[in-house]
C-alpha cells in the first residue's frame, strides 16, 4: 500500500441561527455556482429552503437545485446529480439534509471530477472535492 498523510478538518457551527453565521462566513472561500441539495422537500415546508436560498443569493452565488434524493440513494440519482454539477460547472455542494443527502453528496462530488466511481484505479490525493452539509434537525430541550 502507498504511504500518505489524510487530513480531513472539520469545522461546525451549531445552534440556533447558525446558518446565518455559517454561510457567510465560509462561502466567500468558495467559487461562483453552488448546488443546493435536499430530499422530499422537508425543507420547503419548514422554512430552511427559503432561509439557505436567501443567504446564498445575497452571497451572490448562482445556486443549482438538485432535489428528490431518496433514502439510500440510487446509482442513478448519484449520477443525476453528477451530471449537473458537470452542466453548471457548480463549485460546491450544500447538502441540507440527513444521511442520505449527505452520502449522495459525497459520492457525487467524487463522480463529478472522476467520471466513472472505480475507486480502485482513481487518485483521490490528486483532486479536491468542495461540498458541505447542513443538518436541519432540531436541538434537544429545543421548545
Amino acid at each position: 500500500m502507498d504511504k500518505f498523510i489524510y487530513s480531513y478538518p472539520t469545522k461546525v457551527y451549531f445552534g440556533e441561527g447558525s446558518a446565518k453565521e455559517a454561510l457567510p462566513a465560509e462561502l466567500g472561500k468558495v467559487g461562483e455556482t453552488v448546488m443546493l441539495a435536499y430530499g422530499g422537500g422537508s425543507i420547503k415546508e419548514n422554512g430552511i429552503y427559503d432561509e439557505i436560498r436567501n443567504l446564498l443569493t445575497q452571497a451572490g452565488k448562482s445556486i443549482v437545485d438538485f432535489s428528490g434524493i431518496m433514502p439510500n440513494p440510487t446509482y442513478a440519482k448519484v449520477q443525476e446529480g453528477a451530471a449537473l454539477v458537470r452542466q453548471h460547472h457548480v463549485d460546491f455542494i450544500l447538502a441540507a439534509g440527513g444521511g442520505s443527502v449527505i452520502d449522495c453528496c459525497k459520492v457525487l462530488s467524487a463522480q463529478s471530477v472522476l467520471g466513472v466511481w472505480n475507486t480502485r484505479k482513481a487518485n483521490f490525493r490528486q483532486r479536491e472535492y468542495r461540498w458541505a452539509q447542513s443538518l436541519p434537525l432540531p436541538a434537544p430541550g429545543r421548545r
